[in-house]
């Protein structure tokens, strides 16, 4: 496989709840929202389409991204976790793809160049229809998987968010070692909102620690 084509699944319905009552994909990162700062990135390396997932505050989250090429996909479940969104997100997918991959809206340092490195990752990898990132021990996110198990992660088989996805399915998952750690970095805390914004005006450390 020399070429792959990918859809992304955004998933931007979380609760913040660690956040002392802010919402963070609406913070200001480098001048825009958080969220729209990484659909922004995305955006800009192609997939084929782009699902947005909102419910905490989708309203907000819609507004945020006004102007971008993107669907949305309400997901009334999202209090009960991830992987519902998850599930939405697949579910409303409607263009041909090879692979699908599920982003985080937190992931504010991930570039353009980033998001095109997994796709040429997967299409390159020596095995396996699953691709998970991995920064010196830490795992990461996106998760890429073939749009062939779009049905099992949409039933809830497969959940690519999971924990224990690489113990789970050994055969099927290819760990890609990164050269840096920024698919390892989200932010879910109000001290995480701060390291990422230093690192995004340049004040940070830019290498795995």
């Amino acid at each position: 496989m020399n070429s792959v084509t990918f859809s992304a699944v955004v998933l931007a319905a979380g609760l913040s709840s660690r956040m002392e009552g802010r919402h963070k994909l609406l913070l200001p990162v480098g001048g825009e929202p958080a969220v729209r700062r990484v659909v922004r990135a995305l955006s800009a390396a192609q997939p084929n389409e782009i699902v947005v997932v909102t419910g905490f505050n989708g309203r907000a989250v819609i507004e945020a991204l006004d102007g971008l090429d993107v669907r949305f996909q309400s997901n009334p479940r999202y209090r009960e976790g991830q992987m519902t969104s998850v599930a939405a997100g697949v579910a409303a997918l409607r263009a041909p793809c090879d692979v699908v991959m599920i982003c985080l809206a937190d992931q504010v340092l991930l570039e353009t160049a980033d998001y095109r490195e997994l796709v040429d990752a997967y299409a390159s990898m020596p095995r396996g229809s699953i691709l998970v990132p991995m920064c010196e021990g830490a795992r990461g996110n996106p998760v890429l998987f073939a749009a062939s198990y779009a049905p099992e992660v949409v039933n809830g088989h497969v959940n690519p968010g999971c924990r224990k996805l690489i113990a789970e399915h050994g055969d099927e998952v290819f760990v890609y070692e990164a050269t840096h750690d920024r698919f390892a970095v989200d932010m879910d805390t109000p001290e995480d909102y701060e390291r990422v914004v230093r690192r995004v005006n340049g004040l940070g450390h830019t290498v795995a620690s």
